[in-house]
């Protein structure tokens, strides 16, 4: 059963419970999708009706980010843990590894993905980077046509929301991939062009914080955080 908040139905999953069912999820047939959304991404779907179809209609609906959590305890419906996209995907790939899975990234500036990927077979080796590809492209057909090609079982699909989700909504079928995760920013990460907040900042709620000091520009995107939180406070008065 998902926790609704605002909306959105989140399934309710410890980080182990949430890995599992995406391994689940890449043994069975057909196409299988991962999102992740934080509180952006919730007012996001709030103003467009399209992504919060493609949201809610994953197969597994993650609580990334402390104001998700924070939301649902407010609405008196407590989420049992968050599971940020970015660890959900590194635990991932390291079961993936252990089985030689396949896995294709797609996402980021021209460069990025493939540096991504070779950091990722140095560090989980047994993964099988199937094939990269940057965000930068203007005709899905193409990308499609390389994602099936390759032959990947899973794809990490890094477009930023909402595009990620309806990419995947639209595309994800027509790849031949069991597994599609949209997770935002996460190829720059695992290339090492953006570094993730250090170990206190999670814990304690305040990577949102650590990433506003590091890239002030984000301020705009940040300020739907306070949005979602006076929502989530309507609501609860209703």
């Amino acid at each position: 059963m998902r926790i609704d908040v605002l909306g959105v139905g989140f399934d309710n999953l410890t980080m182990d419970e949430a890995v599992a069912e995406g391994l689940r999820l890449l043994d069975e047939d057909g196409m299988h999708y991962v999102v992740t959304p934080n509180p952006e991404i919730v007012e996001v779907c709030r103003e467009n009706p399209a992504a919060m179809e493609a949201v809610n209609g994953a197969d597994l609906v993650l609580a990334d980010g402390i104001g998700i959590i924070k939301g649902a305890a407010m609405l008196g419906t407590p989420l049992k843990d968050r599971v940020p996209g970015i660890e959900f995907a590194s635990r991932l790939m390291a079961r993936m590894a252990q089985e030689g899975r396949s896995l294709y990234l797609l996402g980021a500036k021209p460069g990025v993905a493939d540096l991504a990927g070779k950091k990722l077979q140095e560090k989980y080796p047994g993964l099988v980077i199937a094939g990269t590809h940057d965000g930068y492209f203007q005709e899905d057909g193409p990308v499609m046509e390389e994602i099936r090609q390759s032959g990947a079982e899973a794809v990490f699909v890094c477009l930023g929301a909402p595009k990620q989700e309806l990419w995947i909504r639209r595309n994800g079928a027509d790849t031949g991939a069991h597994l599609l995760c949209g997770l935002g920013g996460s190829l720059d990460v695992f290339a090492g062009v953006v570094q993730r907040a250090p170990k206190f900042w999670s814990e304690h709620g305040l990577e949102w914080f650590y990433r506003l000091c590091k890239e002030p520009r984000r301020i705009g995107r940040m300020m739907k955080l306070p949005v979602f939180l006076v929502h989530v406070r309507q609501r609860r008065a209703k």
